[in-house]
């Protein structure tokens, strides 16, 4: 009864809470509808179906299931690869080939009224044929009576590579004219007029080598014949015929082989005549193995013409590798017959006499040894020391008739000589390179006091250095130590070109030739492909100083000029 009028009177209630709300509510105006809906059908919503699951899971089936495989195994053999793959590397555009320059000219003036012209005219690059042509001309006048030089070279060669052999020839000319103007300074009026010489050199060479094979068992050779006749103002006349032949046979690390030679030549002048021969056959064996290189043999040589004799000579080098690249030992044991020629004294002392007295110089016992190697990337280096046993070793003297010319003695006997040589090579980058060599000599002579015109110090340098890819300086230092010369007070000639074979020691007086030392730099610069300009200074220390007796040198010069490549 109590539940009844709680909720009766909780009804009572909310009746007059909603009538109270309602009270107070504020009617809006009406408004008025204008638009007429029509009304088409009613909505009438369709639901699906449900889809109901007619049984219920079994929940008391716990079976596990487990499902059928079918396994093949493959016998294959476990491989452990740790090594680091080789990467292939992407293969680059081919570069473009680059323009070859083959020719070029040159000329250049400068003080000493020097003239200089110079061209070199070669074929395209071909693998089997090559072929050139050069002609150089230097002259120069220096500030003493008639102290001209002037020199022109004409060369022509050709290559032909075949598929065994490689043929070369090479014609060549050459012409070099000159005054005796010596002077001597005590009296400088011996000399007024000095004569005039021009020597004239034609050589003819051909050579066939064949080509390198890897072949063990290959069969090389090579053979060689070269002709020249040479002739100077006056009547002096040399012939020379050379013949050289090279055959060696390679046995897996020995070698078999022989060297020939036959010098065919003849000498004369206006009161001489010297017929000079000599026939050479060298056989040997090689030993190349790792690190090693021996070989042993025997030079015979066979002197005919004016004179006759035979001798025999070892002939054994050696070379051994101790660090490789960086330190090899070599050794050397050989003789030799040295045939003097017009040709080679000229060459050494242009200012000769005439009717010089020919004959061989005989290199009895030659012995070096020394050290060579590299110190690592752009510098090697080299040092030697030999002993030498000479037999009539060749000296240049003053005539004593006429002063300013030069005879050729002998010092008969053996003289013996000890040197010591050295060489350097540093190349720091592609832009700076430097050479260097020195040669310490001493001179224990046979019969004569000295051995004249021989120092005991040579020293020469070369240095390069490239600003950038268009300027670049050069430098060259010559020095060279005193030396000696001999003057007669009687004249020692039993004939006019025969001295005699001992000396008269106290009709002879003995003056010092001062050593010196020569400077030179030049540069280049390269306007554009086809244009450059040069410049070179010789001495620059403007010394004063004589290679021989009473001829003085040239003083600082210095001349430039253009190039132009085609």
């Amino acid at each position: 009864m109590r539940l009844d009028k709680t909720l009766y009177s909780a009804l009572c209630l909310l009746v007059a809470g909603n009538f109270a709300a309602k009270a107070q509510d504020v009617k809006p105006p009406e408004k008025t509808v204008s638009e007429e809906i029509e009304v088409v059908r009613p909505y009438k919503p369709v639901l699906a179906e449900a889809v109901k699951l007619r049984r219920s899971p079994d929940l008391n089936n716990v079976a596990t299931y487990k499902a059928k495989f079918n396994y093949v195994i493959t016998d294959r053999k476990l491989e452990l690869n740790s090594d680091i793959q080789k990467l292939q590397a992407q293969r680059l555009a081919d570069e473009k080939a680059a323009q070859l320059v083959n020719n070029y000219v040159k000329g250049g003036i400068g003080s000493l009224s020097t003239i200089l012209a110079e061209a070199y005219v070669g074929t395209d690059k071909d693998q089997a044929l090559q072929a050139g042509a050069f002609f150089r001309h230097f002259s120069q006048e220096g500030k003493l009576n008639k102290q001209n030089d002037n020199e022109q070279q004409l060369s022509v060669f050709g290559r032909s590579i075949g598929e065994k052999v490689t043929l070369n020839g090479r014609i060549n000319y050459q012409r070099h004219g000159l005054f005796f103007y010596g002077i001597d300074g005590l009296n400088p009026t011996l000399n007024p007029d000095p004569a005039r010489q021009v020597f004239n050199f034609f050589e003819l060479e051909g050579e066939v080598i064949n080509k390198y094979t890897p072949d063990e068992n290959a069969l090389s050779y090579a053979a060689k014949v070269n002709a020249y006749t040479f002739s100077d103002k006056f009547d002096a006349r040399e012939q020379t015929v050379t013949l050289t032949g090279y055959m060696n046979k390679r046995i897996s690390s020995f070698n078999l082989g022989l060297a020939a030679a036959a010098e065919l030549g003849k000498t004369k002048d206006i009161n001489t005549s010297f017929s000079n021969n000599l026939l050479r056959l060298n056989p040997y064996i090689k030993l190349q193995a790792s690190g090693v290189k021996i070989t042993a043999g025997v030079n015979m040589v066979q002197e005919f013409g004016d004179k006759s004799k035979t001798r025999i000579f070892p002939a054994v080098t050696a070379d051994f590798t101790l660090i490789p690249e960086f330190l090899q030992v070599f050794g050397e044991v050989k003789g030799d017959v040295n045939r003097n020629t017009l040709k080679s004294f000229t060459d050494e002392n242009p200012f000769l006499n005439a009717n010089i007295n020919m004959q061989n110089t005989v290199e009895k016992i030659s012995i070096s040894a020394g050290i060579k190697g590299t110190g690592g990337p752009g510098f090697g280096y080299k040092a030697r020391f030999y002993s030498k046993k000479i037999t009539d070793m060749p000296l240049f003297v003053n005539n004593f008739e006429n002063f300013n010319k030069f005879d050729v003695i002998y010092d008969f006997g053996n003289m013996k000589l000890l040197g010591l040589e050295g060489e350097l090579s540093v190349q720091v980058s592609d832009a700076l390179k430097w050479t260097g060599k020195l040669n310490i000599e001493d001179y224990k002579p046979a019969v004569e006091k000295e051995s004249f015109f021989k120092p005991q110090l040579r020293v020469t340098s070369n240095l390069m250095y490239a600003y950038n890819n268009k300027l670049t300086f050069n430098a060259s230092l010559a020095v060279q130590g005193d030396s000696k010369a001999k003057i007669y007070s009687v004249n020692p000639q039993i004939q006019p070109h025969v001295y005699l074979p001992t000396p008269d020691y106290s009709q002879e007086t003995y003056v010092n030739v001062k050593g010196f030392a020569d400077l030179g730099v030049g540069a280049d610069y390269k306007i554009n492909n086809k244009f450059g300009a040069f410049i070179k200074a010789n001495n620059l220390l403007n010394t004063k100083y004589s290679r021989f007796l009473y001829y003085p040198n040239n003083g600082f010069n210095i001349f430039g000029g253009v190039s132009y490549s085609f």
